[in-house]
């Protein structure tokens, strides 16, 4: 009788671990092995703003590479929230720096400035939380496969252990803390250990967010590695609202009221950094409108 060998299970090949980029426990980009032998690239901030995953061709292909785009409605809802961040900052910016001129040529006394400011705030508001939305809303990928998943619309998460989402809600939280600044600024009467402690510290600590969330951006665009990508919209985008953050924290700190005189160190500092800063945000809102999916 013939004998028959046994023949060994046939076990799926496991999926290598994707090669991953970023800084500290924080992923911004990953690249894995595709089963026709091409590679996708996941970067977080184009998955986040343009609902794209980059896909490469096998090497012993001609074919050009491909952006893999999310459903339809990843894309709708990332084209929305976009519309309308970038929308908010725009007029955001312009407020603040309608306000600073106020202050500076002195068109108006500190009610007119102060109401300005807090329209200014409110689309600020807006534009951090809709920023913040547009991380939590973003398609996620899935290891092995050349597609970005749309999951449920959700209005809030907490992940702290993503990049974008820590950065986006630190913006959030500075437009926040900002909101205080000018809520108090309306208040009358103050004397001078008042107003540092109600209108100045709130003011200094936005600014700090607000930096740490550039700082943050600049990370995840550079993969870790700060440095100038100048053909990268994304690039300019953090370097330019980065750079109104700085000049808002030169203005926090020009803004400071001295005890002993009661005057401000520098009120011509504070009012143009202010003005200039808002402005970074508002070019930064003008160039968001192209980075769209």
């Amino acid at each position: 009788m013939a004998q028959h060998e046994q023949q060994p299970e046939q076990r799926p090949e496991p999926q290598a671990e994707p090669r991953t980029e970023g800084v500290g426990p924080f992923t911004t980009r990953a690249t894995w092995r595709l089963p026709d032998g091409g590679t996708a690239v996941w970067e977080s901030r184009k998955a986040r703003r343009r609902a794209l995953l980059a896909v490469r061709a096998p090497t012993t292909s001609t074919a050009p590479a491909e952006p893999a785009a999310a459903d339809p409605v990843a894309v709708a809802r990332l084209g929305r929230l976009n519309a309308i961040a970038a929308t908010a900052f725009v007029i955001g910016g312009a407020l603040f720096a309608a306000g600073a001129g106020v202050a500076q040529f002195g068109s108006g006394d500190a009610t007119t400035c102060a109401s300005i400011y807090f329209a200014g705030g409110l689309f600020f508001n807006t534009g951090g939380y809709t920023s913040l939305l547009q991380t939590v809303n973003a398609p996620r990928h899935v290891v092995g496969t050349a597609a970005l998943v749309t999951r449920r619309w959700r209005w809030w998460s907490y992940e702290p252990h993503r990049l974008d989402w820590l950065g986006a809600f630190l913006l959030f939280c500075g437009t926040v803390v900002f909101g205080v600044n000018l809520l108090d600024s309306f208040l009358q009467g103050l004397n001078v250990q008042q107003v540092n402690r109600l209108i100045w510290v709130p003011d200094v600590i936005g600014c700090i967010l607000f930096l740490t969330s550039g700082h943050l951006a600049v990370l995840e665009v550079c993969h870790g590695r700060p440095r100038i990508i100048a053909r990268d919209l994304g690039w300019w985008i953090v370097a330019v609202n980065q750079l109104g953050s700085v000049l808002f924290m030169v203005s926090a700190l020009a803004a400071y009221t001295r005890p002993a005189t009661g005057s401000l160190v520098n009120v011509d500092i504070a009012n143009w950094g202010t003005l200039t800063g808002a402005l970074c945000f508002s070019v930064g809102g003008v160039l968001q409108y192209f980075e769209r999916p």
